[in-house]
């Protein structure tokens, strides 16, 4: 491999890319082998070859590029060329201090987690790595039992900030401070500073360089979210989350009177339907527990531009968000989060010179 230190990263990177979407994990274990033989630092074959493949994974699976099979099967080969590489470099002792890693309940993007372990594995930290979607319970056990320096907590999907929320405040009730990561808490780390975690980093490597300054004990263990989202009072939040199921049945029965191809639809796609409303009431919901209007239209265009990338009418979208309004008249919140999003989408077809 010749050329400037950025030349064998890129190389490697295109070499794993192309292992990983053909499947082929042997020549996916030798790229990260020889790329290692060939000095590349492993915590730069960890960040900088293997987790910008997986983002770029995530990436061709958004656009369509490729099924969500490949993406699977991509993954799961990442994940074995990561232990691969944990074989393959000398590990610290644990002299750093103790840190447990894990998944938020209900969170299955493992991978950046992962990736984490790893990284402080090599800096000489003890890693207790607990994978995805952990329960809070069984965490603070762990932490009862193994007493860590600190909680890496990821989690990659908004939906499941309530229950992070709810497991920061039990890691700090325990006396241990909590670090926070993934894209769920917002690309400025927000989310984590609304949820009172000790600390936030934007990835892997930064966490690590501020897990290895220390963090202190947690100064004011709590129990309550509304000690930090006093607008959850009005119940708004607890009531949609609690109703969800039903609120999605009466969307879908009422968009088969709005979007006169449903009749056409089979069990398959009605269930399809299901999932995308149901989707959109959990990202509802999360934006009334944040606080934050942006959170819901923001997933509301990532959405559009999932089904813009499957060819599916993006004119779906305001049906739901009518039928939505008119089933939670009686939440202001609620009213007004919806009445913002039927603006922004009104907006974005009208200048995209498509009808709503």
């Amino acid at each position: 491999m010749t050329g400037g230190h950025r030349d064998p990263i890129a190389r490697c990177t295109a070499l794993l890319r192309d292992a990983v979407l053909r499947g082929d994990e042997y020549t996916a274990v030798d790229v990260v082998v020889d790329a290692l033989h060939e000095g590349i630092a492993p915590e730069s074959v960890l960040l900088e070859v293997i987790g910008a493949v997986q983002a770029s994974i995530g990436e061709d699976w958004a656009a369509n590029r490729i099924s969500v099979a490949q993406e699977h099967a991509a993954t799961a080969i990442n994940d074995r060329v990561i232990s691969t590489l944990a074989l393959s470099v000398p590990r610290g002792r644990g002299e750093r201090g103790r840190i447990t890693v894990a998944c938020v309940d209900g969170e299955w993007h493992a991978f950046p987690a992962r990736l984490l372990a790893e990284v402080l594995r090599l800096r000489g930290f003890a890693v207790d790595y607990l994978g995805a979607q952990v329960p809070s319970a069984h965490l603070i056990t762990h932490l009862h039992r193994t007493g860590p320096d600190a909680v890496a907590l990821s989690s990659s999907i908004a939906t499941r900030l309530p229950t992070a929320h709810a497991t920061i405040s039990a890691c700090q009730a325990a006396g241990v401070p909590v670090i926070v990561g993934g894209a769920a808490f917002g690309a400025d780390g927000r989310y984590a500073r609304l949820l009172a975690a000790d600390a936030w980093a934007p990835d892997a490597r930064a966490a690590a360089d501020t897990l290895d300054g220390g963090l202190p004990a947690p100064a004011r263990p709590h129990s309550q979210p509304t000690d930090d989202l006093p607008h959850l009072s009005d119940q708004e939040f607890t009531l949609v989350d609690r109703n969800a199921t039903a609120l999605v049945a009466g969307v879908v029965d009422g968009l088969s009177g709005r979007i006169p191809e449903m009749a056409r639809y089979d069990d398959t796609q009605l269930l399809r339907t299901a999932e995308d409303v149901r989707h959109i009431v959990d990202f509802l919901a999360v934006a009334l527990y944040t606080g934050d209007p942006d959170l819901f239209t923001g997933f509301l265009d990532w959405t559009a531009s999932v089904l813009s990338a499957r060819s599916v009418p993006q004119h779906v979208l305001p049906p739901v968000l009518d039928l939505l309004a008119d089933e939670l008249r009686e939440f202001p919140r609620a009213s007004e989060l919806l009445a913002t999003a039927l603006t922004t989408r009104a907006r974005d077809a009208h200048g995209a010179g498509r009808p709503a």
